[in-house]
């Protein structure tokens, strides 16, 4: 898949004339669409894979036969995810009347499966790095608004509906995962490419590659459908599921600023009525649900 932009001369304008910097960009913009549509198409895209202990975490949940020894054991190999684990059962979302101190005291108070869901989501986070500058901007970024949004999503199952907030957490860790192959493929063939050109690309093309690898991760069905329909604000369902949790959260995260979505009629999005919210009411302005929001991104970070 090369794009053959590096010659200066493969955008040489005609003698008499001066390029369109616009037009180039928007031709290179269209050659990588072409070229990562044709590598999905013909199931020649290279996929991230599952990070190991993500691997060895779901394998162990799954299993009928495994313990919490068996969890803390696979855990526990990795120093950071321990780290973040037994922070996160030491925040005001899961704090108790002690503090956890240990591992093996954090995974007996969140469970076996929230314990599970959360690592793998976690152990995700080294995925988001690249080498270039620009690259790694972008990836950070894209996993900060990932884990903002899988705040919101846990908050939000938590108070509104029966869907599991393990889960919910999980579905806005992995929303935007087909990010990484598009930026990857620019990162590795040194494309240049405007950061407005970028994002039309992304946007294109991350909801259809996220779906194909959480497919190919073999994640539950009501994860994979995700990243295809959660900006879908036409879709209509029986009721509330996991993309309408993520695409509630994601116009929660941008609420009060000048994002496109903001013009939107919410009134008009049936996931608030699934949810049973009022679109009109913006959470942050709700101290406590507000405030367990906050704690809730900032605990994954």
């Amino acid at each position: 898949m090369t794009l053959g932009v590096s010659d200066p001369r493969s955008n040489a304008a005609p003698p008499n004339c001066q390029a369109d910097p616009y037009r180039t960009m928007s031709n290179i913009a269209e050659t990588i669409k072409a070229d990562l549509t044709a590598a999905i198409e013909n199931d020649k895209l290279i996929l991230p894979t599952l990070p190991e202990a993500a691997l060895q975490v779901r394998e162990i949940a799954e299993s009928e036969d495994s313990t919490i020894g068996d969890l803390v054991k696979v855990i526990s190999n990795d120093t950071a995810l321990s780290a973040r684990i037994i922070r996160v059962c030491n925040s005001p979302l899961f704090r108790g009347n002690r503090a956890i101190e240990n591992l093996n005291m954090a995974v007996s108070r969140l469970g076996m499966t929230y314990t599970s869901s959360l690592a793998m989501g976690l152990a995700m986070q080294q995925m988001f790095q690249a080498t270039s500058d620009m690259i790694d901007k972008r990836l950070r970024a894209t996993w900060q608004t990932s884990t903002e949004v899988a705040g919101i999503c846990h908050v939000l199952a938590q108070h509104y509906t029966k869907l599991k907030p393990d889960q919910a957490t999980l579905a806005g860790l992995v929303h935007l995962i087909g990010v990484l192959p598009i930026l990857r493929y620019v990162e590795d063939e040194d494309v240049q490419i405007s950061s407005d050109m970028l994002d039309k690309v992304i946007e294109h093309l991350h909801p259809r590659i996220g779906a194909a690898i959480l497919k190919r991760w073999d994640f539950p069905k009501h994860l994979q459908n995700v990243p295809l329909e959660y900006a879908d604000f036409l879709r209509k369902q029986p009721s509330a599921d996991y993309a309408d949790l993520v695409m509630v959260a994601n116009l929660q995260l941008v609420a009060g600023s000048q994002h496109p979505w903001t013009e939107m009629d919410w009134s008009a999005i049936s996931a608030f009525d699934r949810l049973g919210l009022d679109p009109n009411i913006d959470m942050s302005e709700e101290e406590d649900l507000n405030a367990e929001m906050e704690a809730a991104m900032a605990l994954l970070q």
